[in-house]
């Protein structure tokens, strides 16, 4: 079994869909380095996109077939002018031409050269899709992918998760194997391990880096959304609440950029009402910039990207443990949770509904908040199975096909849920706990195996049917 960095599982991304969204998107850049292997992009004289199953069954509300067409014109979502995007998508579907690899112009008919399969699903995995091309030769060359969770691809040929094939000193694949080099190499805390395995892709100050500027996108992201007002796009009318939040709890006081309202935050009233106010602001704030094509922090995935910024932000305004430190380390051990999940069940809610998203950021929330409140290892385990425990069988119902309702709101609930198992697990003894986070996690996959496929983002069951609103 392959190692996985912390940052393939906390990483900026885009809205409002890791694998309906990021996934396509990095497929399609995928796809466009396969041709270029052997040929010229200037050789191909068509280009062809088809989603399958539940990529294309909520593919519209989710952005799937923006993304493919951004993916195939050499756009990246990590830098692209987010305000642009209805634009350049606006001038594809008029001109009917797609700037390939941002190298030649070809014909590209919406509907045509890009296919929302909604009758269809490829076998290997409910989020499939297929890339063709056909060259001025008349050569044909096609390549299917599958976006597994948290903006991963696939193919049936490899599915090693894009080539990241990497073996740790101490791989960590289980609960267990964690515990087992804490003890081996007399450690205190599971981010010290965390530290030495990330040494396989960076140095140690590079690690340090790359945590702070997560933690750095997280503050944007969430002031950039306490200051919009309006309705989301999409259809749905859903209005953004997290700027009325924010007002109401700083009342009259004003601050002119982030790091006054930072400190503004960080000196207002710790009651428990307010408290639980933020940290639903927090995560109401991240999730409604996602559902906008915003900038945000996959963690693991943009449907459950509010649940750690909102628990991190309320370890570094409402606790003690608000250092630069505490940041690096919740989010090394939060990302460590992750890959367990990752590894032995998955983090898609195509394939296992929403306790594969929401339930496995809040059992990462959770771990990384007992880890730096000075929970030891076991303890830190704890936190995530418990949190994991009352996520089991969370489906993925998202109305109208869009990450709206009830995935906003649900992160909040996911936040709430990680900070209280925190604490639990906190006053807890790991020694007379009865379930495992290896047995949560595996009862997780067992469940999700079990889950009926319309519970899992396919909009054709529970919330998605019983509120009757057509897919936006």
């Amino acid at each position: 079994m392959e190692s996985i960095s912390v940052f393939d599982i906390i990483k900026i991304g885009i809205g409002p869909s890791s694998s309906h969204t990021m996934g396509p998107w990095n497929a399609s850049k995928m796809f466009l380095d396969l041709v270029k292997r052997n040929h010229s992009l200037q050789e191909v004289k068509e280009v062809f996109v088809e989603f399958f199953g539940s990529l294309a069954k909520t593919g519209v509300g989710h952005g799937t077939d923006i993304a493919g067409m951004l993916g195939l014109s050499g756009e990246n979502f990590r830098t692209i002018d987010t305000n642009k995007i209805d634009e350049k998508i606006d001038k594809i579907k008029s001109e009917q031409k797609i700037h390939l690899g941002g190298e030649i112009w070809l014909p590209f008919i919406y509907g045509h050269h890009l296919i929302l399969n909604k009758e269809k699903s490829l076998d290997f995995h409910p989020n499939g899709m297929i890339f063709k091309v056909v060259f001025e030769n008349g050569e044909v060359f096609s390549q299917d992918y599958y976006s597994v969770g948290g903006g991963f691809v696939a193919t049936t040929e490899d599915n090693s998760m894009e080539d990241r094939c990497v073996r740790t000193l101490y791989p960590c694949h289980h609960g267990s194997d964690i515990l087992k080099y804490i003890d081996k190499l007399k450690l205190n805390k599971i981010s010290d391990l965390v530290f030495q395995n990330e040494e396989s892709w960076r140095t140690h100050e590079e690690t340090r880096q790359k945590a702070l500027e997560i933690w750095e996108n997280i503050k944007d992201c969430v002031y950039k959304s306490i200051n919009k007002k309006g309705i989301l796009p999409g259809g749905l009318n859903v209005t953004r609440r997290a700027s009325e939040m924010n007002e109401k709890l700083l009342g009259t006081q004003i601050y002119k950029n982030k790091n006054e309202w930072f400190e503004m935050v960080k000196s207002d009233q710790k009651t428990f009402s307010s408290v639980t106010k933020w940290v639903s602001c927090f995560a109401l704030a991240v999730n409604e910039e996602n559902a906008s094509f915003g900038r945000i922090i996959t963690a693991p995935t943009n449907g459950a990207s509010g649940v750690i910024p909102a628990v991190l932000m309320y370890s570094q305004v409402f606790t003690e443990f608000n250092s630069e430190e505490d940041i690096i380390r919740f989010l090394l051990v939060a990302g460590e949770i992750g890959t367990l999940f990752k590894k032995n069940a998955t983090i898609s809610a195509a394939m296992g509904g929403c306790q594969a998203e929401v339930g496995v950021s809040s059992a990462m929330a959770a771990a990384g908040l007992t880890e730096i409140s000075g929970g030891t290892p076991a303890q830190v385990l704890m936190a995530a199975e418990i949190a994991m425990e009352h996520h089991l069988g969370l489906t993925c119902d998202p109305i109208g096909g869009l990450v709206q309702i009830p995935c906003i709101e649900r992160n909040s609930m996911g936040a709430m849920k990680a900070i209280t198992a925190a604490s639990l697990a906190l006053d807890g003894d790991p020694s007379k706990a009865k379930v495992s986070l290896d047995s949560v996690i595996k009862s997780m996959w067992e469940t999700a195996l079990d889950m009926n496929s319309k519970y899992k983002e396919t909009s054709e069951g529970g919330l998605a049917v019983a509120v009757n609103v057509a897919e936006c």
